[in-house]
């Protein structure tokens, strides 16, 4: 604060609060104890929300590679499909081809 600016009453009264704070962690034998928690809580904060951000990070991932794997899993069964239709047309055509030419 810039003592300055302030009134007699106003620094009176800015100092009066700076003392009080101070006596309050000189008097206060625990206060090694409550910043160690706050910076433990904040610590653990930090690496939750990591870990959040990470997770979302690996489904999204993991959604990508799922959806890739379907789509190549369907081309496979389809490509595999029209294999056998190929497959069983061709057998059909070879058995009629093969009738009439005993036939005749």
């Amino acid at each position: 604060m810039n003592n300055l600016l302030l009134t007699p009453a106003d620094r009176g009264a800015a100092r009066q609060h700076e003392n009080t704070r101070l006596s309050a962690v000189l008097l206060n034998p625990f206060f090694p104890f409550t910043t160690a928690k706050v910076l433990a809580l904040k610590a653990t904060v930090l690496l939750l929300l990591t870990l959040l951000i990470k997770a979302r990070i690996q489904i999204a991932a993991g959604s990508a590679i799922g959806i890739f794997l379907l789509l190549l899993q369907t081309l496979v069964f389809l490509a595999a499909s029209a294999g056998l239709v190929l497959a069983a047309g061709g057998a059909a055509l070879y058995a009629t081809q093969r009738r009439r030419t005993a036939a005749a």
